[in-house]
């Protein structure tokens, strides 16, 4: 039990529980039927056990006026003596149902009497068990309310506890002890120095000797208790003195609440704030919200520093003020529309302040009442100045460099003809000396037949190598003409070309066991006569790096690579290097030695040409010994081509 705990309820006595009887627990009928039985019962009794004669006869219904008095009321009691003096006049002295007085005087008067001192009995009785209940219910409201304010010092959510002026418990509930972690009798074994965080110590200490001189009657403070497990607990401290009838102190009430999420919650939003408002300070912007009754804009957390502005609340006539006059009228269409509603409210606009023209980034959003209108906005607003004078600078760059590119391109063009028209002049120019050369030779050898041998070398060397030269020259202008003019496409079959141009190798070598695969219908929309030198010089590659395979085999398929159809053309005969895939398609640069296999190196420049010049891209990939493969694209969309086509049509194609 706890100190000053209130003692039980003793056990009731007899005459205890009769006194608390309660007679209205029954109802009427029962009660009169219990007071005529007893009634009745009285008058046999005394028939029985002694004759009506001898007197007394009003006495013997007394008791059972009482017992019915007692149990069923006055109501009860009054039922009993009249029904007793009826008996007592009529039916106890014989002959029954005749008056038992011969003498009214005597009969009135002993009635009157007997019906007096009943009343009398039965008032008193009604009286004291009125008082007794009434004192037995006021005990027992008090009782109650000890009980109830028990309960609530030993249950409630808050940690309660009663000390001496001394500091030691008079009573501690379990909350409190819960809150520090010590059972109920580690607490009343302590002081609240032993649990208070020493920091806060003498704070607590200063107030409590003010509250002791009279300066205060209380007070309330946040401090910290030492947790038994040894962390921290923030309380709010709530300390009240009590004091005697002579006004002397007499005991002090503590109330203590655990505020520990409360302050843990404050120190996360305060570190919070912090956050926000470094990132306002380095984004550069500002937080706002606006009363849309008032038509007042509240710029929040000191944030209208970051915007130079002097103030931080401004009507909406002064933000319209500010605003940069060319972008009034927009922002305010704007802002109607997104009050009512209709768009979201995301705009950029200029602000002058102090003379300087700022750009201003910013966004709303708005509560609405239950009729759907707009009450209040809460928005923020970034300085995009930077950013928009670096837009302004690259658009200005942008349309300089597009002009310096316009220049440039026209000039590369101009130079690119110019290459163009005098490799063809130059190539042309040389045919006329190479005919001489050649045709004196010829006339040399034709005129001199008895020249010795060396001399017949010469001749055959200077023959060869004009006609070398020749060749050379024919490969220039074929490159020169392939690289000039666009395409005209239409639907080109290249399985049909490539049969055909298989055919036609293999016409002019008889001997040479060559055997090929074409998947058909292999079609593109690209120009027939450039598509057919494409495939003369990838397949005349193939022909001749092949002649010395033992079981040589050509083929030509497609495959699809995002979408875009790839044509491959493939051979088992001598391959090249990896190592020197950036010579590939250069003219007159060969990975092969002039006695191994002929050629001037013109082929594979001129079907990069052609491709390039459909917009498309030629790959390659090769292992010495086990052959390459070749593969190029001919888009239908030319803007669809890979943009770096020089660098891309020399990567490595994956193995087929």
């Amino acid at each position: 039990m706890m100190p000053n705990a209130p003692p039980a309820h003793p056990r009731p006595t007899l005459m205890g529980r009769l006194l608390a009887w309660r007679p209205q627990t029954h109802a009427l009928w029962v009660r009169v039927l219990v007071a005529v039985f007893l009634t009745a019962l009285a008058a046999w009794m005394r028939i029985a056990l002694a004759p009506a004669e001898s007197g007394g006869r009003f006495i013997t219904f007394s008791l059972a006026v009482v017992l019915c008095t007692v149990y069923g009321g006055f109501f009860a009691g009054m039922v009993s003596t009249v029904l007793g003096m009826l008996l007592a006049n009529f039916f106890l002295v014989k002959p029954y149902g005749s008056l038992a007085f011969t003498d009214p005087v005597e009969a009135i008067w002993l009635n009157a009497w007997h019906f007096i001192t009943q009343l009398a009995v039965m008032g008193s009785i009604a009286l004291v068990q009125r008082q007794h209940r009434r004192l037995k219910d006021a005990a027992d409201l008090v009782h109650q309310g000890h009980k109830q304010l028990e309960d609530t010092f030993e249950h409630s959510a808050t940690g309660m506890a009663h000390s001496h002026i001394d500091g030691r418990w008079i009573r501690v509930n379990q909350t409190y002890c819960d809150l520090i972690g010590y059972t109920h009798d580690e607490v009343l074994a302590m002081t609240f120095e032993d649990f208070t965080h020493p920091d806060d110590m003498g704070i607590d200490l200063d107030n409590l000797s003010r509250t002791l001189a009279g300066d205060i009657d209380h007070y309330s403070i946040e401090k910290r208790y030492i947790h038994k497990q040894g962390h921290v607990i923030w309380v709010y401290l709530t300390l009240s003195l009590i004091r005697k009838a002579d006004g002397t102190p007499d005991y002090l009430i503590a109330v203590v609440q655990d505020v520990s999420r409360r302050k843990a919650f404050e120190a996360a939003l305060e570190t919070s704030e912090k956050l926000l408002r470094q990132a306002q300070t380095i984004a550069r912007m500002t937080t706002w919200q606006a009363d849309l009754t008032t038509q007042h804009f509240h710029l929040l957390w000191g944030s209208h520093h970051l915007m130079r502005i002097p103030v931080d609340s401004m009507s909406a006539r002064e933000m319209i003020e500010v605003t940069h006059p060319d972008d009034r009228e927009m922002m305010m269409k704007k802002w109607s529309l997104a009050v009512q509603g209709i768009q979201p409210y995301d705009i950029e606009y200029r602000v002058v302040v102090d003379g300087d023209v700022r750009w201003i980034s910013a966004q709303a959003e708005f509560e609405r009442d239950a009729q759907g209108r707009a009450v209040r906005a809460l928005g923020v607003s970034y300085d995009v100045t930077a950013r928009k004078r670096a837009e302004l600078e690259v658009l200005r760059l942008n349309a300089s460099l597009e002009q310096r590119i316009q220049a440039r391109t026209q000039a590369l063009k101009g130079a690119y003809e110019e290459l163009e028209s005098y490799s063809y002049a130059v190539a042309h120019d040389l045919r006329s000396p190479l005919r001489i050369i050649n045709g004196f030779a010829m006339a040399i050898k034709e005129d001199n037949p008895t020249l010795d041998p060396d001399s017949q070398q010469h001749l055959e060397r200077i023959m060869g190598a004009s006609k070398k030269m020749g060749e050379l020259i024919d490969g220039l202008l074929q490159l020169s003409q392939f690289a000039r003019g666009e395409p005209h496409r239409t639907r080109v079959n290249l399985s049909t070309i490539a049969a055909r141009q298989l055919e036609e190798l293999a016409s002019h070598e008889p001997q040479r066991l060559v055997t090929w695969t074409i998947e058909p219908g292999l079609t593109a929309m690209a120009d027939a006569p450039l598509v057919d030198a494409l495939l003369q010089n990838l397949l005349s590659n193939a022909w001749k790096y092949t002649a010395k395979a033992p079981n040589a085999h050509i083929r030509m398929y497609a495959v699809s690579r995002n979408g875009l159809p790839h044509f491959c053309i493939s051979d088992n005969g001598a391959g090249f290097d990896m190592a020197r895939i950036d010579k590939l398609f250069m003219p007159f640069q060969r990975l092969h030695m002039p006695h191994e296999f002929s050629g001037l190196g013109i082929g594979l420049a001129t079907a990069m040409r052609i491709v390039q010049r459909h917009g498309g891209e030629l790959r390659a990939e090769s292992i010495p010994g086990q052959g390459a493969t070749f593969c190029f694209t001919l888009p239908d969309d030319p803007s669809a081509a890979p943009e770096q086509q020089g660098a891309a049509s020399v990567a490595v194609v994956q193995g087929e």
